[in-house]
């Protein structure tokens, strides 16, 4: 699976291209701006975009009311078209927002269901009893997405709602060319839907990649052979901030051997989880962080574990942006231009020396080194062996163990506060047991 080797970008379309927060019914063709992008996309070394919902909504996208047409403040199919294009020939792929679970009141089936009641063809499309009403007085009651009334419900168990969902993602293909779809609310979703849609997909375009949302639960009922190829991994997204904020390393080597350890009960070993440090539901990593040296740590750790990578849009130059009770506007801003720095060129070697190491995108993992600020650990498969070793201390520190011997290639490394980042490193180090890591680094080392 292609995707299991590349670095996802995840973009929110209708904040990055300064669309109006409700739908005012007016076409603009501001989704072109993605395209613009797709030159520093490509140096970035991102092989796939996340593009949150696109199609045609009452207000912030996950409220839906036409699949099959691209949101009058975005523009129009044929803008988008030019954008997957665009975005094609810079080699980036396309994963759109597949929200299957619910759609907006706007819906036009569901406004089919409010004008003719028990006599709409589409009432068996929803959860609906005739007996109630709702808080908007339509004179029945209706299941929204975990109490949020102005998201209904879908009955995916339906075939009808199933066909149509399916005959959508068919359009989007043909159309757009896309390659994959994150999958909302996944945990919500009808199983049996699920392996319908991997079936139809793996069909009309092989390697088709399904990513679900999950918060919590075994990802194991959903990341398999017959449903999706991966989904988020929130357990340790919040393992690597907590770790660099409570000082204490053991939070997220606990998480990661408990998902990919070498012992037998590791549950996810085999597994590619997509991973990240935020993203549109969530404070940004600058914001979170209580210490901004250990932004460049996070990535570094992040670039390291096991995982597909996925950056939030402007999280890579260390935009700022928290998460307010009621809404997730600051998280979701507009940007005329990307604004690179220091902090984004790290990440790009990071991206690049990933992508050239099959240990780091599909190796073994194994914790090596671990203390309250330090944490090295191995990626392995049978033909390359590399150490990741991360100093959250402002401190200098030597770890030591006998498993830190033999001569080393430098792939990578993030110098400390004391280190002259000017000054040439070594092409390889020899170990004897002991590994020095400056304040506030990160390192890749390759076994030679």
């Amino acid at each position: 699976m292609w995707a299991y080797n590349e670095t996802f970008y995840q973009i929110y379309p209708i904040g990055f291209c300064g669309a109006p927060v409700h739908n005012d019914g007016v076409t603009a063709h501001r989704i072109l701006k993605i395209g613009e992008w797709a030159g520093y996309l490509q140096e970035l070394g991102i092989g796939s975009v996340i593009l949150n919902p696109v199609f045609e909504s009452d207000n912030h996208g996950y409220d839906t009311r036409d699949f099959k047409n691209i949101d009058c403040r975005l523009g129009t199919n044929e803008d988008f078209k030019k954008v997957c294009q665009t975005l094609h020939e810079h080699d980036v792929k396309i994963m759109l927002d597949g929200v299957f679970n619910h759609v907006g009141r706007g819906f036009w089936a569901f406004k089919d269901v409010q004008e003719k009641k028990r006599d709409s063809q589409y009432k068996d499309w929803f959860h609906i009893n005739f007996d109630g009403n709702s808080g908007y007085n339509d004179g029945f009651w209706y299941e929204g997405w975990e109490g949020h009334y102005e998201l209904v419900k879908l009955n995916l168990k339906n075939p009808a709602v199933a066909d149509y969902l399916l005959e959508c993602v068919k359009m989007w293909i043909d159309e757009f060319g896309i390659d994959g779809l994150r999958l909302d609310v996944a945990y919500c979703l009808d199983h049996d839907f699920m392996k319908r849609l991997r079936c139809f997909c793996d069909e009309i375009k092989p390697g088709f990649a399904l990513i679900g949302e999950v918060l919590f639960g075994d990802y194991n009922l959903i990341v398999n052979d017959g449903m999706l190829h991966s989904c988020t991994n929130y357990e340790c997204y919040k393992g690597i901030y907590s770790s660099f904020n409570s000082m204490n390393m053991f939070e997220i080597a606990h998480s990661l051997n408990r998902q990919y350890g070498p012992e037998q009960w590791c549950i996810y070993r085999g597994k590619h989880l997509m991973t990240f440090v935020d993203n549109h539901d969530v404070s940004r990593l600058a914001s979170i962080l209580s210490n901004k040296e250990h932004i460049p740590l996070a990535y570094g750790l992040l670039f390291g574990m096991p995982g597909i990578p996925c950056i939030y849009y402007g999280s890579e130059w260390g935009e700022k942006g928290v998460k307010a009770p009621d809404n997730d506007y600051a998280l979701r801003p507009c940007f005329e231009a990307p604004k690179p720095n220091g902090l984004t060129s790290f990440i790009r070697d990071l991206i690049r020396t990933r992508r050239t190491s099959d240990a780091l995108c599909s190796g073994s993992y194994r914790n090596i080194v671990i203390t309250n600020h330090q944490l090295i650990f191995e990626r392995k498969t049978d033909g390359e062996r590399i150490l990741v070793a991360i100093n959250a201390s402002d401190s200098g520190y030597t770890a030591k163990s006998h498993e830190l011997s033999g001569t080393f290639g430098r792939m990578l490394s993030y110098p400390g506060a004391d280190t002259d980042s000017s000054k040439e490193e070594p092409d390889s180090v020899s170990l004897s047991g002991e590994l020095s890591m400056p304040p506030y680094s990160v390192q890749y080392l390759k076994m030679v």
